[in-house]
């Protein structure tokens, strides 16, 4: 069985986002299920389920939410999975034609280090965050939320190497202002009806996944869970509904792959 640590190693060029009903969500789940295997790394969950909470940074201008500049290209985030004692120290970048990410792990308890409080880092040079401690420090970042969700993951391979598909339910928000976790329980419902689909290869689009829109008549829309959170917990105003579109089943267009 894969270890934790595996999760540092995965990467995709394309990730194609949907908004479907719970009941499509299920019904694509369940003809999923029958073509694709759980992913290994739901050791710590139940069957091909379990649970991420993040923590999420911005500017007090919130130039991540806003897109101002370089802020657009990027999100800086802590993850942890069910309760876990180790998070990931996550940058998650996009350019025009891929979506990368940098991952650490450390132990939750080394979240402490990112109170930007000198007596917390002796030799921070030799902390494995340091690379991730540094960078919000000099764009001056803090965390501003923690989203949590529920979530189903699913893996198969063919000639472009592995594929994923994933679903994600009862997506909730708190507003945070240390980089700390609140406990599960409670928080804001940030999707009611609704779960969030995904996507995720990393090179032309799988056959399998061309075939479930085909089967499926499912439309991509540009979907960050993070804008969910922001304005949802009212630091912004909401967004107008963006204009969904038919993606082209051949190859994946770089423009759909989100943060």
């Amino acid at each position: 069985m894969a270890t934790l640590e595996s999760r540092e190693n995965r990467a995709f060029a394309y990730e194609i986002k949907f908004m479907l009903p719970v009941c499509e969500a299920r019904e694509l789940r369940d003809w999923a299920r029958k073509r694709m295997r759980p992913d290994p790394n739901t050791q710590s969950g139940i069957g091909d389920t379990y649970r991420i909470s993040s923590l999420y940074f911005d500017t007090r201008d919130f130039d991540v939410f806003h897109k101002r500049g370089s802020f657009g290209r990027c999100k800086y985030r802590v993850r942890r999975y069910d309760c876990s004692e180790k998070v990931f120290l996550e940058r998650k970048l996009r350019n025009d034609h891929s979506v990368t990410k940098r991952r650490t792990v450390v132990p939750v308890a080394e979240l402490r280090r990112l109170r930007q409080d000198p007596a917390c880092s002796p030799e921070p040079e030799k902390w494995a965050g340091r690379w991730f401690e540094r960078r919000i420090e000099t764009r001056g970042m803090a965390p501003v939320c923690q989203i949590s969700y529920v979530r189903t993951a699913l893996v198969s391979e063919d000639e472009s190497g592995l594929f994923r598909l994933t679903l994600d339910e009862d997506l909730r928000a708190w507003a945070v202002r240390e980089p700390a976790f609140h406990a599960i329980s409670g928080g804001g419902a940030l999707v009611h009806d609704h779960m969030i689909v995904e996507m995720k290869f990393r090179l032309g689009m799988p056959a399998l996944f061309r075939e479930a829109l085909e089967k499926f008549r499912i439309e991509s829309q540009p979907i960050s869970k993070y804008r969910l959170a922001v304005t949802g917990l009212g630091y912004a105003p909401a967004t107008p509904p963006v204009e969904t579109h038919t993606l082209e089943t051949g190859n994946a267009s770089p423009a759909a792959a989100n943060i």
